[in-house]
């Protein structure tokens, strides 16, 4: 193998080097400097934002990003259909779904399926939102809950059951059929505005 010979002083000849003049602007001057200084200035007189926490509770904006919740239709179905999309909208691998096929016998949500397993792994969660914006039915938002801290990881580890919405006011606790003269479409348009009284017998 050839020896490279090192680079002798009297090779590299500077006059050949390209330069550029480069444009340094000058000083603010005082002026300049004293608006810098009045933002640092200003912020003494506001008042401090530091609340005694846990015992006082900041409140959070509109649309924080907290906690997710799986919603329900109405009467009582959910809103899920297992479709999936959160999962691979999600960057940080965190949402599971195992979707399920609906039956007459057995209906958990207007339409063909329903998420038969969904879990969120808050220990990769980055709340993001990605999800809410990918779920077509609107199953899936994000409350303001944001105290999720907890003394194992398996306890943020949320199973289907601790992100379910509560059953309110006129809701039944599905299975049970769609509403009468109803069909999938009518509760994505918003038809469906309770329970009708006849779901109640086969509850």
């Amino acid at each position: 193998m050839a020896e490279i010979e090192p680079l002798k002083s009297s090779d590299a000849d500077l006059k050949k080097v390209e330069f550029t003049q480069v444009d340094q602007p000058g000083s603010v001057g005082l002026i300049g400097h004293m608006k810098g200084f009045w933002i640092t200035f200003s912020t003494i007189f506001k008042k401090p934002e530091t609340v005694e926490y846990p015992e006082v509770k900041a409140p959070t904006q509109e649309r924080f990003h907290g906690r997710h919740q799986l919603n329900r239709h109405p009467d009582g179905l959910e809103k899920c259909i297992g479709c999936e999309l959160c999962a691979w909208a999600c960057p940080a691998d965190a949402i599971y779904v195992e979707g399920a096929d609906n039956t007459e016998e057995h209906r958990m949500s207007p339409g063909e399926r329903y998420g038969k397993v969904y879990q969120i792994n808050y220990l990769r969660c980055v709340f993001c939102g990605l999800c809410i914006e990918a779920c077509p039915t609107r199953a899936l938002t994000m409350t303001n809950e944001y105290e999720l801290a907890d003394d194992s990881r398996e306890k943020l580890i949320f199973e289907k059951d601790d992100l379910l919405g509560p059953l309110r006011a006129g809701m039944l606790m599905p299975p049970h059929p769609m509403y009468p003269d109803m069909d999938d479409s009518n509760y994505y348009k918003g038809d469906v505005l309770g329970a009708h009284p006849s779901q109640e017998v086969n509850k």
